[in-house]
């Protein structure tokens, strides 16, 4: 126990599996935390004399089911190792932590989500220029970025880390800034300075400075990339082979999206519990790799017109080829992970049948290349020449591991017969060890002739040979007598003895043999590890590639073309998520959208709720997204200028837990918009306004639809509004146009058309959208009878004399109507004492009264 303290003392925050033979030990407030989250029996031990302490714990080989559930908690867990052998020694065996895996950390198959990154993230928040490092061990990539803190928000909603570390005295900055529900750890302020990070930099990649890298001049993103690189070395993480190179994230590369808009557009995850997200829908990877690179894709669409052209060349290639693409996805769903399974090699913690999938992943590497290369292709060839040969490699893990290899280190059976001399030798001790027993046995008997020698085998002295009495004499000199029964004499030969030391020490020594030519060949693979890096990063965008022409003839998605203008020309778009959950046999109504700087700047679109107007908005950003990270889009053609910010402003939300109103969130998210406007951006505006009085709102939509306007940028804006008194604009201002999401009006019910169309609308069909809900009918009259009224003293100005007098008639009633026998009735229930009246009773009067209308 006194031990356990001291280990305990250096990770007080984490919970200590601490290794007592075969099973892992928790004590005291760790065991009653473990026993809660893990849901085993919590017992009680003697500590001494001083008192009892609780304890929990766990068989060793269940690791692997136990620990995920605790990190799962989002709980640090420091595992706790015998760093000898317990036969070696007569003290107290020696023990130390030989892993803390956080939720960034987890390298375990059972915690890890097989198509989406692990990252750990660090945070070094400054004055103004804030730095931030991402990380994810499972696959060795690290990259860094620095910007303002609503840039650094974005990129920590975009890329969604497991883990997020910062600095002790910044943790109410922190908390203030960022309210995602996301494990984070403070570290010590001394840990982020820029000569510590850059040493760490340094020293890790083995370079005398970090120009090769991009990074220089990016201070704050350097030192928060020194934090993850000293955090790894303090939670035991030193075998990092596989982390070889350092990226970078380029604000001015990359398509911006606040946080706000992420959401709004619902790209990684639905606003419905039953929706589903865009990342669902185009997500056709057929491996983890390709599902890993499209989410980074989708958080950080380009800007790069090159790029983006030769993404879509690949994707056309693929598009017009089925067979090749048909062949290229098999085989990619055949591959393993080869991007984890290399960082595995890395850290030595790959099993034999996991290194039997990368040499599988390997020869699938050459297939997919073959393939392709028949295809005589053009856009693809760029990737194709960085391919790496992977024979050698391949050659290696099956000359080493047996095709069917035992997955347990401890245990051998996994290295190939034939493959070691020393190994086949102790393996025909193990296999044939009883046939070599017959064999002395046999000859002894025949050069002795001992009719009934025996060889038999006891704990106390191991093999032996026994003789009955009647043949005592014919016993050699030199066998050793061990042993005396009443009928028979027991004796030991050197002979025995050597073959009895070799039968025992062969299990040890073939296990600690596969063990070493195990390690031999990691040590081989290791040193071919950029390889393997690579041609996994190349996989993951042929991948991405071959998954958005899948989805393009599926989908029936048409190529864009892209420009360096500013217009936007959408013909018959359509909104990629809601037509794919669309029930049977329906079809998608499908839109065009023009905007230009020139003519259409904004269009301000009114119609009626439910008809399409946010669809609209949504739809026209994510074909612009989708165009922008190589991707078909759902239209008949579009032609598309480069985009470099989208903001989008749709539905109503709150934030009360931090006292803010819908209005207030709704004011902050427009604030943000209006402050980052360029003339490439694209803003989706939907009922700004409709927080708060009619007169207040209609005042600020106006505004906001002239501030952009009028704002030099000219920023394309599409402008959903039930405010009708905002079609006036259009006669003043000369880039704003009207247009309207059509229905038609046929004997009182609405068809809702979804169809764009030019000019506004002077309805919103309020009444009849509540009476498609299920309002009540005595709710729908009344409304339909105050809006007649209201309509007609609109032009007279005299809605609010109007709405007064409506109030004056809350209490109107039938009996109000001029009829003899609803005055009786009237009286009747005046003079009812309706709280002394039966169920019944009610009933039965209910019963008369309508008898006496003739019901």
């Amino acid at each position: 126990m006194k031990q356990y303290g001291e280990i305990k003392e250096k990770h007080p925050d984490a919970i200590l599996l601490f290794r007592v033979g075969d099973f892992y030990e928790t004590f005291g407030q760790d065991a009653i935390d473990a026993s809660k989250i893990l849901g085993i029996v919590l017992t009680k031990r003697s500590n001494g004399a001083a008192a009892h302490i609780e304890l929990a714990g766990f068989p060793h080989h269940s690791l692997e089911t136990y620990m995920p559930k605790l990190v799962r908690a989002g709980r640090r867990v420091a595992i706790c190792d015998q760093l000898e052998d317990p036969k070696q020694t007569k003290k107290i065996v020696k023990r130390g932590i030989t892993e803390l895996v956080t939720p960034g950390l987890s390298t375990s198959d059972h915690l890890l989500e097989k198509g989406e990154n692990n990252y750990l993230c660090s945070l070094y928040l400054s004055e103004t220029i804030h730095g931030l490092a991402f990380c994810d061990i499972t696959t060795g990539e690290i990259m860094l970025a620095q910007g303002t803190l609503e840039q650094v928000d974005k990129l920590i909603q975009s890329l969604r880390p497991a883990e997020i570390l910062f600095a002790r005295s910044k943790k109410v900055v922190f908390e203030e800034a960022f309210s995602h529900p996301r494990f984070s750890f403070a570290l010590d302020d001394w840990i982020f300075q820029a000569d510590f990070a850059e040493e760490l930099l340094l020293d890790h990649f083995k370079t005398d400075s970090l120009k090769g890298f991009g990074v220089e001049g990016m201070s704050e993103g350097i030192i928060a990339c020194g934090a993850i690189f000293h955090y790894l070395k303090e939670t035991h993480h030193h075998r990092l082979g596989h982390i070889k190179s350092l990226g970078r994230i380029d604000h001015q590369k990359v398509l911006w999206m606040d946080r706000f808009t992420i959401r709004n557009l619902e790209l990684f995850h639905s606003n419905s519990q039953q929706g589903k997200s865009l990342l669902e829908i185009i997500n056709h990877s057929s491996s983890a790799m390709g599902s890993r690179l499209l989410q980074r894709w989708l958080a950080m669409p380009l800007i790069d017109l090159e790029v983006l052209n030769g993404r879509h060349e690949a994707v056309d290639f693929f598009f017009h080829h089925s067979l090749v693409l048909e062949e290229v996805r098999e085989a990619l769903s055949e591959m393993g992970d080869l991007e984890r399974l290399a960082a595995k090699v890395s850290t030595g913690k790959i099993l034999p049948r996991e290194l039997l999938q990368l040499a599988r992943s390997l020869e699938l590497c050459i297939k997919i290349r073959e393939i392709i290369v028949k295809a005589e292709t053009g856009p693809l060839d760029a990737i194709l020449a960085k391919f790496h040969d992977g024979s050698r490699q391949i050659q290696l893990i099956k000359e080493t591991l047996k095709d069917e290899p035992q997955n347990n280190l401890a245990k051998g059976e996994y290295i190939r017969e034939g493959f070691s001399s020393t190994l086949d030798d102790y393996r025909d001790l193990l296999y044939h060890g009883k046939e070599k027993l017959l064999e002395i046995q046999h000859r002894e008997t025949e050069n002795t002739g001992i009719s009934n020698l025996k060889i038999a085998f006891n704990n106390v002295f191991g093999y032996y040979l026994e003789v009955r009495n009647t043949h005592k004499d014919k016993v050699p000199e030199d066998w050793i007598r061990k042993q005396t029964l009443v009928n028979a004499e027991r004796y030991i030969t050197p002979e025995l003895k050597e073959y009895e030391q070799k039968i025992l020490e062969a299990e040890e020594k073939s296990t600690a043999l596969e063990q070493s030519l195990y390690l031999e060949l990691l040590q081989k693979l290791f040193g071919d590890l950029g390889l393997l890096q690579e041609n996994a990063q190349l996989i993951a965008q042929i991948d991405c590639l071959a998954g958005f022409a899948h989805l393009a003839q599926r989908n029936k998605y048409h190529r864009p073309q892209m420009n360096g203008g500013h217009e936007i020309r959408i013909v018959e778009g359509r909104h990629p998520v809601i037509e794919m959950s669309l029930k049977a046999g329906d079809s998608y109504i499908s839109n065009d959208v023009n905007l230009d700087r020139e003519h259409q700047q904004v269009l301000m679109i009114t119609g009626p709720n439910m008809s399409g107007k946010s669809a609209l908005l949504r739809q026209t950003a994510l074909i612009c997204l989708l165009a922008q990270i190589g991707s078909f889009v759902p239209a008949e053609s579009a032609e598309l200028g480069l985009i470099d910010k989208v903001f989008v402003r749709v539905g109503a939300s709150d934030n009360i837990s931090q006292g803010e109103s819908t209005f207030m969130v709704e004011m902050n998210e427009t604030a943000s918009i209006l402050n980052n406007l360029s003339e490439r951006s694209l803003i989706l505006l939907d009922e700004i306004g409709r927080g708060t009085s009619t007169y207040d709102g209609i005042s600020i939509a106006w505004s906001i639809a002239e501030f952009i306007h009028q704002h030099p940028s000219r920023a394309k804006t599409l402008f959903a509004t039930h405010y009708h008194e905002l079609n006036e604009m259009e006669n003043s201002f000369e880039r704003i146009r009207n247009f309207n999401v059509s229905v038609k009006e046929l004997s009182g019910k609405i068809l809702f058309m979804r169809k764009l169309k030019e000019g506004g609308s002077a309805h919103s069909f309020g009444i009849h959208v509540a009476k498609m809900a299920g309002m009540p009918s005595l709710v729908i009259d009344r409304s339909e009878r105050i809006l007649a009224e209201l309509e007609a003293s609109r032009s007279s100005g005299d809605e609010k004399e109007v709405l007064a007098q409506q109030g004056d008639e809350m209490q109107l009633s039938f009996f109000q109507l001029d009829d003899p026998m609803l005055a009786e009735i009237r009286k009747e229930l005046a003079h009812l004492d309706i709280n002394t009246l039966t169920p019944v009773e009610a009933l039965m009067k209910l019963n008369e009264i309508q008898k006496k209308i003739g019901v």
